[in-house]
């Protein structure tokens, strides 16, 4: 009797010991900071964004900045508006970010600088930015210190600058981090720009760049086994 107490006293403690934040914002020159420390803690979930703006109003001049620490967290967020500056930090394994900033066609998302460092295995980004709308000066840091990361960015707009650092040295020889990068629209004067740097065994890297104006990749690997697709067309 007394073990199965304790057994369902842990299962609840256990079911409970997430925290979850759901936001819905409306207005310019937000200033959000979040900060979660243990497991299985979500901002947004996929049915329930956190959403900063509107499709029929724009949220612009904001501020968004997350740092989460522990195993298996998650983001789900959208962003409609301009000029967003954001940094994530994670510390912790198999996190999950998805992102939309004005996604099919709605807003701006002109001037976005997107700071994400993350140290911990098998992390998953998924960043859409403009995708059929127009996004505008685009900059966005990836500095990953682990193994078996996912990171797909599709990306619409104009000067769209992308930095991806990837650190595995002592990573696994089957464990491979998958880079996907699909960037598209005019590129202004200035054109689209991914700089990737990539340390250790067995990466997957693909690059997409279109655009009438140049385009840049400037690639540095490090290791065994990569496997490299890069793609440009005006």
């Amino acid at each position: 009797m007394r073990y199965i107490i304790g057994l369902i006293m842990l299962l609840s403690a256990s079911i409970v010991s997430a925290n979850e934040i759901y936001i819905e914002q409306v207005g310019d020159t937000l200033d959000l900071d979040i900060t979660q420390d243990g497991e299985n803690n979500k901002v947004g979930t996929a049915s329930q964004d956190v959403v900063l703006g509107s499709a029929t109003t724009n949220a612009d001049t904001m501020t968004f900045d997350i740092t989460q620490t522990g195993d298996n967290n998650a983001i789900t967020a959208q962003i409609f508006g301009a000029t967003y500056t954001g940094t994530w930090v994670f510390t912790g394994d198999n996190n999950v970010v998805d992102l939309l900033c004005d996604s099919g066609e709605a807003g701006n998302c002109a001037s976005v600088t997107l700071n994400i460092t993350a140290t911990g295995d098998d992390q998953d980004y998924t960043i859409n930015v403009g995708e059929s709308a127009d996004a505008k000066d685009l900059v966005a840091n990836f500095t990953v210190t682990d193994d078996g990361t996912v990171i797909t960015a599709d990306v619409d707009g104009e000067s769209a600058l992308i930095t991806v650092t990837v650190n595995k040295n002592s990573s696994l020889v089957n464990t491979d981090n998958v880079l996907d990068l699909d960037i598209a629209g005019d590129g202004d004067v200035d054109g689209h720009t991914q700089i990737i740097s990539i340390k250790g065994k067995g990466n997957n890297v693909k690059v997409d760049q279109s655009g009438v104006n140049d385009n840049k990749v400037d690639l540095d690997l490090t290791g065994d086994n990569a496997d490299v697709d890069i793609t440009q067309s005006d």
